[in-house]
């Protein structure tokens, strides 16, 4: 990884203030899609008739390497444009590194939780950044390193997770956890899930974790069918310093970031994550509240599906 670059990639967009006349912005997404490209190349023609600036880099997934952002936009960028789905946002945030920009995600994947705007609305959403109506919502990032006898061999800026997984022959491993150089615990599971409260809505719900709100400063530990009634999932605040140790890794066993393998493990290995000087930064537009989003996005709810897709609970369903 290198340093943060010294590439003036600042955003000029302030909450509540209209835009500069001539916004800088980039945009995003996955290449090979014919439905990113035409939506790409739609949005350049009205950004540019409006009087803005706009490039589009369209990548495949092996072409978003760490702070390569800072390099290919030396003049500066307000907002980065994202089409796509989550995994577009997680790689547009690593490629960003330490160069943070305002993110507008514009959902052409599936889930969308964090590309939270519909294609339907991307217009009405850059003519409300352009005239200020926008807020700014910051979401923790993460350093995840490893250590191997002494040296660091991987340093890794993630905003979702970092899993240690006990992988092939998929035997128990255990992993040792230590918080700012005091022993914790000892997790005997197939892996550990060390989340951001905005990747807690990702691997870390579907092992079972909780939700927990993206504007919180935390981390949350969540073990993969661990061998006990005892270990379950903790959430401790992101101030702290975390190393996790697996003094015998299976043959297979990994380190993963946001679904990236960023090296094997091998016994001795010391991983270590801790909170990023970054702050990965979406720009919202419209009213959609955090709880609407869990029931739209992840059809939260405590009442049985009735007829016609209502719940039971629902105050339309009375």
């Amino acid at each position: 990884m290198t340093a943060a670059s010294t590439a003036d990639t600042r955003s000029r967009l302030r909450p509540g203030q209209p835009a500069p006349a001539a916004l800088r912005v980039v945009i995003v997404g996955p290449a090979g899609n014919a439905d990113v490209d035409a939506e790409a190349r739609r949005l350049e023609r009205r950004l540019s008739e409006g009087g803005h600036m706009a490039a589009v880099r369209l990548a495949t997934r092996d072409a978003w390497g760490q702070g390569g952002f800072a390099a290919t936009t030396s003049g500066g960028v307000d907002l980065v444009v994202v089409l796509g789905g989550d995994g577009s946002i997680l790689r547009t945030a690593r490629w960003m590194g330490y160069e943070q920009v305002p993110v507008l995600g514009v959902n052409l994947g599936t889930l969308g939780f964090l590309a939270a705007c519909a294609p339907d609305r991307a217009d009405a959403a850059l003519d409300a950044i352009a005239t200020g109506r926008f807020t700014h919502v910051d979401h923790l990032m993460f350093e995840c390193e490893v250590r191997r006898g002494g040296h660091v061999i991987q340093l890794e800026l993630g905003l979702n997770e970092t899993s240690l997984l006990a992988g092939p022959p998929f035997t128990m491993i255990e992993i040792d956890l230590h918080v700012d150089g005091e022993f914790a615990t000892t997790y005997r599971a197939d892996g550990l899930i060390v989340s951001t409260p905005v990747g807690s809505t990702a691997y870390n719900l579907s092992a079972g974790g909780p939700i927990v709100r993206k504007d919180l400063d935390a981390f949350v530990f969540t073990p993969l069918n661990p061998h006990t009634l005892t270990n379950r999932t903790v959430v401790d605040s992101a101030s702290r310093a975390y190393e996790l140790v697996v003094p015998r890794p299976n043959a297979g066993s990994a380190c993963v970031v946001d679904g990236r393998v960023v090296t094997s493990l091998l016994p001795g290995d010391r991983v270590s994550v801790r909170r990023a000087r970054p702050r990965f930064t979406l720009v919202e537009t419209g009213h959609q509240g955090y709880y609407r989003t869990l029931r739209d996005k992840l059809e939260w709810g405590g009442g049985l599906r009735g007829a016609g897709g209502r719940t039971a609970a629902s105050p339309e369903a009375i």
